[in-house]
């Protein structure tokens, strides 16, 4: 085929000219020796401004995408309800199947496990988080047999069975953030630390004094016990307890610089129990699932139920992180203890 002949250092301004008159070839790949580049010419269209010679050039490859493949087997109907929103935790894509492509999940499956790089396994929530400890139930569809994995976030590594531990990656710039928010030396106590990445992010990227998880589900609390030893943490940092946070917080006697509450669905329940465990001044950290027409309004919820209980504080911040589902956000909102 035809290539233009270019000097190297000419390679830029030559390149942008053949843009320019819709003459450069990007089906294909521009090859390099020592003093030229050779660009690919569009078949029997050349400038006289530079050297064209013959030339095997390499065609680049297609790469495929998910909806290359979702249509060798969805119909365009179907395509409208392709399941687009996934999330990965450790090498495992977790997929929710609409019923209108029930009988097709594996064949999704299998597509996303061919273009989705770093995975090995795609599984499907057959329920949604229920029960006393928030679990889901998953069915591998496509790939490795497996619901255990060890997933990477900030520097931490947390191993877990997804159907037996409540654990959300899309939270993982919002424990970031709580661990910038820090102060050095503070004590900080994590209520439903679950498989215990809150207590490890913050350990990690924290210089607090120490860092008490509270969790309910033993399986879960399993998980963190070998997280911790995972990433070489040492009981003294973060001290780990498998409890009913009713029972095991004021056993501490105990009063925290900073109180986490990530348990989205009845957090402020437990606002009897974090209040007393709060030190003067003290931030706590309580996060809902909520309708974005009712965030605001809850916010002053909260803090009147804080009242009720005889305690004063202050809503400092309302954080957004993360969408649930449309209109729905997880929010978190950071209180100010008197």
């Amino acid at each position: 085929m035809k290539a233009a002949k270019v000097a190297l250092q000419d390679a830029e301004k030559m390149k942008n000219l053949l843009l320019e008159q819709h003459l450069l070839n990007t089906d294909y790949l521009p090859t390099t020796n020592a003093e030229f580049i050779f660009f690919p010419l569009i078949d029997n269209e050349y400038t006289d401004e530079v050297e064209v010679v013959e030339m095997d050039l390499q065609k680049k490859q297609k790469t495929i995408t998910i909806d290359d493949l979702f249509r060798e087997f969805l119909t365009e109907e179907e395509m409208k309800h392709a399941p687009r929103s996934q999330e990965i935790i450790g090498e495992i894509l977790l997929l929710e199947i609409p019923d209108q492509l029930v009988g097709k999940e594996k064949q999704i499956a299998e597509a996303y496990l061919k273009t989705v790089k770093n995975i090995k396994t795609v599984v499907k929530k057959t329920a949604i988080h229920s029960g006393q400890f928030r679990t889901r139930r998953v069915e591998v569809l496509a790939g490795v047999d497996t619901k255990e994995t060890t997933h990477l976030e900030s520097g931490v590594r947390l191993f877990m069975n997804v159907e037996e531990t409540y654990f959300s990656a899309r939270l993982g710039h919002e424990r970031l953030r709580i661990a910038n928010l820090v102060k050095k030396g503070e004590d900080v106590l994590v209520m439903f630390s679950g498989s215990a990445p809150y207590p490890l992010v913050l350990a990690k990227h924290s210089e607090a004094k120490k860092i008490i998880g509270i969790e309910l589900n033993p399986k879960a609390h399993g998980f963190a016990i070998t997280n911790r030893e995972k990433n070489k943490v040492s009981e003294e940092r973060v001290q780990l307890i498998n409890d009913d946070v009713r029972v095991a917080v004021p056993k501490l006697k105990q009063q925290f610089d900073r109180i986490l509450m990530p348990l989205p669905k009845t957090s402020e329940e437990f606002l009897d129990t974090a209040l007393p465990a709060a030190k003067k001044g003290a931030i706590i950290h309580l996060y809902a699932f909520l309708n974005q027409k009712e965030i605001v309004n809850e916010g002053q919820n909260i803090v009147n139920i804080c009242e009720e209980l005889g305690f004063e504080l202050e809503l400092i911040n309302t954080v957004k992180c993360g969408q649930h589902a449309p209109y729905t956000f997880r929010v978190c909102y950071d209180l100010k203890v008197f």
